[in-house]
């Protein structure tokens, strides 16, 4: 979710141990009137939200409360968050799916109406431009997400791809969604609550599928997944509509669900072990040295079609150079680009995302190591401000989902 929320998660820990006002106020560097607003800014700055520029948006990074109670709050009641600044869009025409799986790796027509994937879009060398939620809404219509920080380039990428499709007569059209504001409810309580809003049986809506359905009498898009590692809903809503039901939503669990910014959500994902594009997937990344093998659909590495096909299936059957691994590491928390040593003192790889835990009450990182230093219980040092401190290569997620 989500390029460039790194640079504002690197201060996270900062922020829980020294005077967050300071740090806050160096990050709003941007003119206000520069800056893009969700329908729900207004309702932000009226609950206490600190508003930051974000990916060309004011948003909101922290409200009320330390970024350390709303990361635990959100996994042991519930926490709601503006993700209107990400880009939703819709594919349609007859043949939106081949046409889309040649940008992305995922099996896109394997999947059953009305379920979703996460997946990539590739660049020729096999590098990520972007990962995305996919819904494969019916056979001739595709609705995703990408990311507010790649969202220009995503989208003529995009386009440039459609207009070469469309000239050999493929059957495909988009709509870009900005009449649509994005809610994520996460967390034990988001079921509980929601189904207080709606008709629909929301124990039938399992992870990854997709319905349309009325929410507090609004029509709405409604995906069970988020970006926490919690159980939890994102929601499509017209935006005349989106702060009456952030209200409704908050109001019906009582005071438990707490509006929460950008800072928790990224102490969230990280302790999920979830990717930050922009910080631990880049265009020169690809999917396999990410972790996302499983992304790539059995079909999909049999018949290839993508874009960088031939560089991701050889990193398939012969390995990746690098992997991505999770760390538990001493001392100060470790930062994106810190070295990471072997325990020779020899260079094997560097931090991409890193922070103490708020759950866990431990320092917790991300990075890419050579292949071959990737098992878990690896012994290594990374470097912080150039002294070295112990770590160890841990599995993920470091919360359990």
């Amino acid at each position: 979710m989500r390029g460039g929320l790194w640079q504002l998660g690197q201060s996270v820990t900062r922020r829980l141990a020294q005077a967050e006002k300071k740090v806050i106020a160096r990050r709003c560097f941007a003119s206000e009137a520069d800056l893009k607003k969700t329908a729900l800014y207004d309702f932000h700055v009226a609950n206490g939200g600190k508003m930051v520029p974000f990916a060309g948006w004011s948003m909101p990074i922290q409200y009320k409360d330390s970024i350390m109670d709303s990361t635990i709050n959100c996994r042991e009641n519930g926490s709601l968050f503006d993700v209107a600044h990400m880009c939703g869009l819709s594919l349609k025409g007859k043949d939106c799916i081949p046409f889309l799986e040649k940008l992305v790796v995922g099996d896109i027509a394997g999947l059953a109406p009305g379920t979703g994937t996460l997946s990539v879009l590739t660049n020729e060398k096999g590098g990520a431009i972007d990962d995305t939620v996919i819904t494969k809404v019916t056979d001739d219509h595709i609705y995703l997400v990408v990311n507010a920080g790649c969202r220009e380039k995503d989208l003529a990428h995009i386009e440039e791809h459609m207009k070469a499709f469309k000239a050999k007569g493929g059957d495909v059209s988009w709509h870009i969604h900005d009449e649509r504001s994005l809610l994520a409810l996460q967390g034990p309580l988001a079921a509980p609550v929601l189904q207080h809003l709606t008709k629909e049986d929301l124990s039938q809506v399992y992870f990854g599928q997709f319905t349309f359905l009325d929410i507090n009498g609004f029509p709405c898009y409604l995906t069970r997944t988020g970006y926490t590692g919690e159980d939890g809903f994102e929601i499509s809503v017209p935006n005349e509509y989106a702060v009456d039901l952030a209200k409704a939503m908050l109001e019906k669990s009582e005071g438990k669900v707490r509006l929460t910014g950008l800072g928790a959500r990224d102490s969230l994902r990280l302790e999920a072990g979830l990717c930050l594009y922009g910080n631990d997937l880049e265009q020169h990344i690809t999917p396999i040295e990410a972790g996302l093998t499983w992304a790539v659909g059995k079909r999909r590495r049999a018949e290839g079609g993508f874009l960088g096909a031939e560089v991701i299936l050889k990193q398939i059957a012969d390995g990746p150079p690098q992997r991505r691994v999770g760390f538990i590491s001493s001392g100060p928390p470790a930062r994106g680009h810190s070295e990471i040593q072997n325990e020779k003192g020899e260079s094997i790889g560097e931090i991409t995302s890193g922070g103490f835990s708020p759950c866990l009450k431990k320092n917790i990182a991300m990075g890419y190591v050579k292949s071959g230093n990737h098992k878990a219980g690896t012994k290594v040092n990374i470097l912080v401000r150039g002294k070295p401190y112990e770590g160890v290569v841990t599995k993920m997620p470091f919360v359990p989902t």
